[in-house]
């Protein structure tokens, strides 16, 4: 896979909007340069992956968004963990004392298997840093320093999706979670006006939503969402119950469709919105 592979930038087909719609997690691919540690089992990919979200999010640039989809795997190099999200166990010479099991390098699955089968070396890190981490995130800042200078200001949807369910790994084993999480920081990575207009579209849909619960907004979120900066990070996490059977790993048909639709409409509103 080339460097260009590694993520996909698709402009605005409409008038362009102030909104930058980023999938950092709905990726499959491993490249066979950085397979050697990973012994993850072929289920863990899907399963924690965001399986379908750049589906969902297929039509944000008719409604003038620009689009950013990262199309590795989150077991190569999570996009939406900082670079010093790192513990001994997944880098040679980390930090003692930290445990991340779900850093910037996974070494557990979701489900508690191991997904390395040693710490890389730092210069493996750093290959996966150049390769891929830090062009996407140069990237992803260049667009919302775009839109800043365009508009006055941006918005970045961060999208994702979440088990319906609690899992083990979690500290909300077992339990159901809302349909929509806006995950802000406790209010703080957004205006008011943004963070209302996405609890807003949720409720008219008849989903229920739940703020920053189990979810309040990972690397993207914390390091982009600046309101002083005019920059507003809204993270949204969709449970999956609202367009997959969760089993099979499959979309279904007629509830893809709806959810799709309403992420559209989700990047329309978003495109309106001005700052209080």
């Amino acid at each position: 896979m080339n460097r260009d592979a590694y993520f996909v930038v698709t402009e605005p087909t409409a008038a362009e909007t102030p909104v930058v719609v980023e999938v950092p997690h709905a990726g499959l691919s491993v490249p066979v340069a950085f397979m050697a540690g990973l012994v993850a089992p072929v289920r863990a990919l899907g399963r924690d992956a965001d399986l379908h979200v750049d589906g969902l999010y297929v039509d944000a640039p008719a409604e003038g968004a620009t689009l950013l989809v990262a199309r590795t795997s989150r077991y190569v190099v999570d996009l939406n963990r900082g670079e010093g999200d790192i513990d001994a166990d997944s880098v040679s010479g980390a930090r003692a004392g930290a445990r991340l099991a779900h850093g910037l390098i996974w070494r557990l699955t979701t489900e508690g298997e191991r997904s390395l089968a040693r710490p890389l070396s730092r210069d493996e890190l750093t290959e996966r840093l150049d390769a891929i981490h830090r062009p996407y995130h140069a990237t992803l800042r260049a667009l919302l320093d775009r839109k800043v200078e365009r508009f006055g200001f941006a918005v970045l949807l961060a999208a994702h999706s979440m088990p319906s369910v609690g899992r083990v790994q979690y500290g909300d084993s077992g339990v159901a979670r809302a349909d929509v999480v806006p995950g802000t920081r406790g209010r703080t990575s957004a205006d008011a006006s943004f963070i209302d207009a996405v609890d807003g579209h949720g409720r008219g849909a008849g989903f229920s939503v739940r703020h920053d619960e189990p979810y309040r907004g990972g690397y993207t979120t914390i390091h982009y969402g600046k309101p002083t900066s005019a920059v507003h990070a809204v993270q949204v996490e969709l449970a999956r119950r609202l367009y997959m059977d969760e089993a099979t790993l499959q979309p279904k048909a007629a509830e893809f469709a709806r959810t799709r639709a309403w992420c559209r409409a989700l990047v329309k509103v978003l495109g309106t919105v001005q700052p209080g």
